[in-house]
């Protein structure tokens, strides 16, 4: 919570939370990975509203360490250094 709130702080602006912490009934139920982070620790946050750049750095200042980049959201987790792309769109978003 430390961390995000420091994300928050640095983007300036408050946060809508999509999905964060979930049990493994829930997990399974929504399709999520089994080894999902979401399981440990992981927030989802919207990223409308946001200058997409802007969002990442200061998520990546804060000190989370797993990207996933959506179309309209930002996952962000303290699992290994990882990153990825839910489509071509997505990427295309982040990375322009």
């Amino acid at each position: 919570m430390d961390r995000l709130q420091l994300a928050r702080y640095d983007v300036g602006k408050p946060f809508q939370i999509l999905s964060a912490h979930r049990c493994a009934l829930h997990n399974a139920r929504v399709g999520g990975a089994p080894l999902s982070q979401h399981l440990k620790l992981a927030v989802d946050i919207r990223a409308s509203g946001h200058n997409r750049q802007d969002l990442l750095q200061a998520c990546r200042k804060a000190g989370f360490t797993g990207f996933g980049f959506y179309t309209t959201f930002l996952h962000i987790d303290l699992g290994r250094p990882r990153q990825w792309w839910s489509s071509q769109i997505a990427r295309d978003l982040w990375l322009t």
